[in-house]
């Protein structure tokens, strides 16, 4: 029998989605540390969240391009328990940061053909997971716009790191993409959203129980 896959419901920011989140059985919930996205929290609402969410689920951070004294800030405010970089971030600086703040680096890979998976491998000593995600159009934000890319170039990846599949990934395709790829983690956001940045409690527990029995 195979593994059930970790999952995380990212761009939570309201008490409702984070106790839907919770309540479904999901692994970790996301917090957006970017101005641009619909899903951004401030460090109050990140700490709210994240005392609410104290002890019953996982708490990761998601940032693009910040620096050392923004995510420093965010981890204490949130109590986060991993780092997400989801920007351009380069092998030297995820290692930088999980030297910095102790705590697992996790790296957004943007996917568009098999020559990107490549980039995955140079992150292998310098982070903890990689998250596979669809590359998105030039100047828009890097994730959170529903956009897929082919599943089937993960198809038998083997690679030195703990990975993830992100981007696009809905209760409706989640269980096609866990037979595709196998994805041990899976990262859902826009997916579970009756409108950008407002997260659906009934969405949430479908993808949850979809990802599950798949």
């Amino acid at each position: 029998m195979n593994q059930a896959p970790a999952i995380k419901i990212c761009g939570i920011k309201s008490p409702m989605a984070l106790d839907a989140t919770i309540r479904s059985r999901a692994d970790h919930v996301g917090f957006v540390f970017c101005q641009r996205s619909p899903r951004n929290v401030s460090m109050a609402e990140a700490a709210a969240l994240g005392d609410r969410a104290a002890g019953r689920i996982g708490k990761v951070g998601l940032f693009v391009d910040a620096d050392d004294s923004f995510i420093g800030e965010a981890v204490a405010a949130a109590g986060l328990s991993a780092i997400q970089l989801h920007g351009s971030e380069t092998v030297e600086r995820s290692a930088q940061v999980r030297a910095r703040f102790g705590l697992p680096v996790w790296k957004a890979v943007s996917i568009s053909s098999a020559a990107d998976l490549e980039r995955a491998h140079t992150y292998a000593d310098a982070v903890d997971l990689v998250l596979f995600d669809a590359k998105t159009p030039a100047g828009t934000l890097p994730g959170g716009m529903g956009l897929s890319f082919d599943w089937s170039l993960l198809a038998g990846w083997n690679g030195a790191v703990a990975w993830g599949l992100a981007g696009g990934l809905t209760p409706r395709n989640v269980a096609d993409a866990l037979q595709r790829t196998r994805a041990p983690l899976l990262d859902t956001s826009s997916g579970v959203e009756s409108a950008p940045g407002v997260k659906d409690a009934d969405l949430i527990s479908a993808f949850c129980s979809a990802a599950r029995a798949a």
